[in-house]
């Protein structure tokens, strides 16, 4: 079954089906670009993992050693023995360190393998602190060498990627940033109610740009992960809109219900 939207499902931002997606998204976006680029040119996916700093409230996503808990239940410290000197102890907090695991995907050219341009599909982790701040380190370290850095914001929570200029307006962005015209950046908008667009991946000269279209990519992804079966259009979507775009997302998703009840005979 088909998304109820025309581009990007906003249900999707959900954490429950945002990791799941992510990875789908670039393994067969990695795999389309196999299929369109020039024979002298390969897509990998690479994977980067990162120790970020989590706070209190977010280390509770932490799950917690079964055998250890087991063994040392949460309990008062036993009483001294008599005669020894003790102390008070002060309670303070752990710095807890959180794995994030960055799936990006590299265009090579053969056969020396010279890295032509990264790919990124920008997680939550991506547009908050403290992943934020990775992330951007990366980027600028990046941009330092003339590789090709293509970014694609398809989350509306979240800072939005740094520019000097103000982005325009719009829901989702494309960023495609060319090695040899920094600091200029190619910045490609859309809104909710619009598809995803196609967008040039930029190679080495004298190859031209290969235009990839994103929409088919997400087709292949919503439904190969049959989220059509895990979103639960009857709720409201877990990000924040403003009213027109609300009601417009919850009659698209009330129709994509109206379908659902009538597959399982409640029509």
């Amino acid at each position: 079954m088909p998304s109820p939207f025309p581009g990007m499902d906003p249900y999707l931002e959900t954490p429950a089906l945002w990791s799941d997606f992510h990875a789908s998204f670039i393994t067969y976006w990695s795999d389309a670009l196999s299929d369109c680029l020039p024979s002298n040119y390969e897509a990998r996916i690479d994977e980067k993992v990162h120790l970020v700093e989590v706070s209190p409230p977010r280390s509770k996503r932490l799950e917690r050693d079964v055998a250890v808990s087991q063994r040392r239940p949460s309990k008062t410290p036993s009483p001294a023995p008599a005669g020894v000197a003790t102390l008070e102890p002060v309670t303070l907090s752990l710095v807890i360190e959180e794995e994030t695991h960055e799936r990006h995907i590299e265009i090579l050219h053969r056969p020396d393998h010279t890295l032509v341009a990264v790919l990124e599909l920008l997680s939550p982790a991506n547009k908050e602190e403290p992943g934020r701040t990775l992330y951007l380190a990366k980027r600028n370290a990046l941009v330092l060498h003339p590789v090709h850095l293509i970014e694609l914001d398809l989350l509306l929570k979240g800072q939005r990627l740094p520019l000097m200029e103000e982005l325009p307006p719009g829901d989702y962005y494309a960023l495609v940033s060319r090695g040899d015209q920094r600091p200029a950046c190619d910045v490609y908008a859309w809104t909710l109610r619009q598809p995803l667009p196609a967008i040039p991946i930029p190679l080495l000269p004298p190859d031209p740009d290969v235009w990839f279209d994103l929409g088919a990519v997400f087709t292949t992804t919503y439904e190969r992960g049959r989220y059509a079966r895990s979103v639960d259009y009857a709720a409201p979507p877990t990000v924040a809109l403003d009213a027109a775009r609300l009601a417009w997302v919850r009659e698209r998703a009330r129709g994509e219900k109206g379908k659902g009840d009538i597959q399982d005979g409640r029509g």
